[in-house]
């Protein structure tokens, strides 16, 4: 494959270029040769109209082993997937039942999660557990479940049915630190995984952690394994998500620096207790900020990670204002064969410059205001609230995005 192998330092800028000018070759990724440089694969067919800035020195290789980019990857089990079911189905296969085929998936060790709107019409049914079959040998699976909707329980409780399998218990492992859960019982969002290796890279040293909404240990886990919190209160209501916390606390090594509280965070008993408290609910966390303010320290205060979903208006996004820099985002990322994972780019963890939105700073400091408020009514006197940080982990929805909120809250000295 040819590729234009160049400097480290002006490998993205000559990506940049190549991808402008549609020269470069999407079925392959760029990767180290021999000199220290980068070579990225261009299209052979279209050497002739090559052109290059001077600025950008870099020198025509042929790669030998070319290794295939992500979107190659992903398409090689799915069309695996779409041979073995037109074998299957024979003169039945058509492209209205090629619609109900996955294209992407999420797979927890041997067990891979399907898409609610997977082989949902009646034919598919027809086939019964050979369709099963066949689908976990075309993805390398030995149990297969697919997702249904949310339940309105007020727990966010996933709606999935095993339908190979009998035991729906897996293990992720994220950034180092393992998660074991019931799919059937307890959701696993990768989309939060730049806000978990964000919070993971926090200095907690000697710092107590209250959690509000532990779930399985999604952020628990982060600031006691990598932060190193001191000890953390992990506060749950959902049985099966606390039943997945109490495992996944013995399987890092950790369960001697938590307490779960089992039950509804806003009956927490505790107060005067937290260097730090993590908010991760959406769409709104809001419900939790009286209990925060009473849980941190009143004697020195702390900082609240707030989590929630604002909307922004894109007409009324102004061309110069301060950046901040945000993870590429989508709902969920799709690895490389089809495996729905964190939204990560083949050449690592490239960055998006993304615009910190007016809306975005109206809402933090509305925020702001409204738990100085709430602090000064708790503790009688004057407090200060001072904005840290705002990071954009994904887009919900159009103009929806999920932000955390870094709040420094200290009393003020008389």
């Amino acid at each position: 494959v040819p590729a234009l192998a160049t400097e480290p330092r002006f490998a993205q800028r000559l990506r940049e270029h190549l991808e402008e000018e549609q020269l470069l070759d999407s079925r392959y990724r760029l990767q180290k040769v021999p000199g220290g440089h980068v070579a990225l694969p261009v299209l052979e067919e279209k050497l002739s109209r090559l052109w290059l800035p001077q600025e950008m020195p870099c020198g025509l290789v042929q790669i030998q082993d070319p290794v295939p980019s992500r979107a190659a990857r992903r398409r090689m089990p799915a069309q695996k997937l779409r041979d073995e079911l037109r074998r299957l189905l024979g003169e039945s296969w058509s492209e209205d039942l090629e619609r109900d085929v996955p294209r992407a998936w999420q797979r927890h060790g041997d067990l891979v999660l399907l898409s609610e709107d997977s082989f949902r019409t009646a034919p598919w049914e027809k086939l019964g557990p050979a369709l099963w079959k066949t689908v976990a040998s075309a993805l390398g699976a030995r149990r297969l479940a697919r997702r249904g909707q949310v339940l309105p329980d007020g727990m966010r409780s996933p709606s999935v049915t095993l339908v190979l399998g009998q035991d729906g218990w897996v293990e992720h492992v994220d950034n180092g630190i393992r998660y074991t859960f019931d799919v059937t019982k307890c959701m696993f969002s990768p989309g939060n995984i730049t806000e978990k290796l964000r919070v993971a890279s926090l200095p907690c040293s000697g710092e107590v952690l209250v959690d509000l909404y532990a779930g399985i240990g999604y952020f628990t886990l982060p600031y006691l394994v990598h932060a190193a919190a001191a000890f953390a209160h992990a506060c749950e209501w959902n049985g099966h998500a606390v039943e997945a916390l109490r495992r996944n606390l013995v399987l890092n090594g950790v369960q001697d620096r938590c307490r779960i509280h089992h039950g509804d965070s806003r009956q927490l008993e505790l107060q005067d207790i937290a260097d730090r408290v993590n908010l991760g609910l959406i769409p709104s966390s809001e419900e939790g900020w009286p209990v925060a303010c009473r849980v941190l320290k009143k004697g020195t205060g702390g900082v609240l990670h707030i989590h929630h979903n604002v909307e922004t208006l894109p007409a009324l996004a102004l061309p110069h204002t301060p950046v901040l820099q945000a993870e590429r985002a989508s709902l969920e990322g799709v690895g490389s064969d089809g495996e729905v994972q964190h939204p990560m780019e083949d050449s690592g963890k490239e960055m998006l410059r993304a615009r910190i939105r007016p809306e975005w700073q109206r809402w933090a400091e509305a925020t702001a205001a409204r738990i100085q408020g709430l602090l000064a009514e708790l503790h009688g006197q004057p407090w200060h609230t001072s904005i840290l940080h705002i990071e954009a982990v994904k887009s919900y929805a159009p103009h929806v995005h999920h932000l955390v909120l870094d709040l420094e809250c200290r009393p003020t000295l008389p």
